[in-house]
């Protein structure tokens, strides 16, 4: 469930930046997660570090982008450019139930949801406005996110 969190984080970012649905897929060979933009191209992939326990973000040339690993004496999980600066910030706030996503100075810009009516995740940005979705295609096997 931790390694899903942290990669459906990841796509929220990629996936507020642009306007495109993306799609991810494991690969067993490379034992990676791969991301594909809408017109089925590659734009990156993902590895769990297991020396650094972290995860790795790296774009389709495979170069490091950032990386991701959780922070037990803060209770938050810390996104941090390949150079090691905390960028973002995500934790669970359990007084509106939903994950909370913080720029590097504690300020939050979106937040994430579990919608059991749609069996969906709702993307949020700082004002409350619906941005995307997260949903999970049973026919490919993948998560989905779509842009509104």
């Amino acid at each position: 469930m931790k390694k899903f969190l942290i990669i459906v984080a990841m796509l929220a970012t990629w996936g507020i930046a642009s306007a495109q649905s993306y799609t991810q897929k494991w690969n067993n060979l490379y034992e990676r997660t791969e991301y594909f933009d809408s017109y089925g191209r590659m734009v990156g992939y993902s590895k769990y570090n297991k020396l650094y326990d972290r995860t790795e973000y790296y774009n389709a040339n495979g170069t490091l982008v950032k990386t991701e690993s959780y922070n037990s004496l803060y209770d938050r999980t810390e996104t941090k450019s390949s150079n090691g600066n905390v960028q973002q910030t995500r934790n669970y706030n359990t007084l509106y139930d939903r994950e909370d996503i913080k720029d590097k100075n504690g300020n939050v810009i979106g937040y994430r949801k579990w919608n059991s009516l749609y069996d969906r995740y709702d993307v949020f940005n700082s004002y409350g406005t619906l941005v995307g979705y997260y949903k999970w295609n049973d026919l490919y096997d993948r998560w989905e996110y779509h842009e509104q």
